[in-house]
């Protein structure tokens, strides 16, 4: 195998990697989190949350397999990651 060969391998891969959170979540079902949801999450595969420059509450988004390995989205209410840098 050449370089050319291996490094055209490895950008596939990663490309292939990060393109499975984005059609996971093209076909997930949506749901947005209340007090008292019950949740069957069996593995996270992103979390992501609306940008904002300051501190408070955004809206947040966890993709993720349920226990039967279907792709699920929650949509629910947190404090910004902003609020916790200096």
């Amino acid at each position: 195998m050449t370089f050319r060969t291996i490094s055209a391998a490895c950008l596939l891969t990663v490309l292939s990697a990060a393109a499975l959170p984005a059609m996971a979540q093209g076909n997930a079902a949506n749901q947005t989190y209340s007090y008292g949801t019950q949740l069957d999450i069996s593995q996270v595969i992103s979390l992501t949350e609306d940008s904002g420059q300051n501190c408070g509450l955004v809206d947040a988004q966890m993709t993720y397999l349920d226990s039967q390995g279907e792709p699920r989205v929650l949509t629910y209410r947190k404090v910004s990651a902003n609020c916790s840098e200096g």
